[in-house]
């Protein structure tokens, strides 16, 4: 689906057309170690499912780089053997396209990782009149279109006393500026739902007005993406 002439959703992705550039956010990768370490007991398959999805990903866009919006790893103060196997992996699997890796609130000891393939962290990353942080804080000289993660947003709705969750990707506005909300590419686990929790980026006060592109989740296809229109009116369903 696209959200204009260049920027189109593909799964829990996005695609900029003419830049020919795949940006991911909120990855996450190393949760299933950090919630083993905690004593739940869950399988370590969201890798794998992650690779698969990038693998459709590429199979239906011709993409030349990957630019990763911050929290490639989950632990904030170690490097579990999870992060440093998969994320290597993960670099190794995009060795022919350049990557781009923005430092997320999540990513304070990414760099040795970053360095065993000689790549470097970046704040933010513009491309044109698109910047992509982010999130968790606000930066100066910012585009005309800001792309941000760290949210995680999702949407939660209800079926007769059923409450199903969807991943969801937000646009609207932030002062005079178009501002683009992404998911989670982390397939373990939803995100936020920001009809009933406290939204975490200060880029996000009053969120009424914007739009809401709901994900259908399928582990075996490219997920498909649903228009569902502006906050304001799903709240008053």
């Amino acid at each position: 689906m696209k959200l204009n002439d260049n920027i189109e959703i593909i799964d829990l992705g996005l695609y900029l057309v003419k830049e020919k550039t795949l940006i991911l956010s909120d990855l996450h990768i190393g949760i299933e170690e950090s919630l083993n370490k905690q004593g739940i007991l869950i399988p370590r398959f969201q890798f794998n499912d992650l690779m698969n999805k990038l693998k459709l990903i590429f199979d239906k866009a011709k993409v030349e780089k990957v630019i990763f919006n911050g929290d490639l790893k989950h632990e904030f103060g170690e490097i579990s053997h999870q992060e440093w196997n998969n994320i290597l992996k993960l670099f190794d699997f995009l060795k022919d396209k350049k990557i781009i890796i923005i430092k997320g609130n999540h990513d304070p000891i990414l760099k040795p990782i970053a360095e065993k393939r000689n790549m470097k962290l970046v704040e933010s990353y513009n491309l044109g009149d698109i910047t992509v942080l982010h999130g968790n804080k606000i930066l100066a000289n910012l585009g005309k279109i800001i792309i941000i993660g760290h949210e995680h947003p999702a949407i939660g709705l209800r079926k007769g006393r059923r409450l199903e969750q969807y991943n969801c990707f937000l646009k609207g506005k932030w002062k005079n500026k178009t501002l683009i909300v992404m998911p989670s590419f982390n397939l373990l686990t939803y995100g936020s739902d920001i009809l009933r929790g406290n939204l975490l980026s200060p880029f996000l006060n009053n969120i009424d007005n914007f739009e809401v592109f709901i994900v259908e989740p399928n582990e075996k296809e490219l997920s498909k993406t649903l228009y569902f229109g502006k906050i304001k009116d799903i709240k008053e369903i």
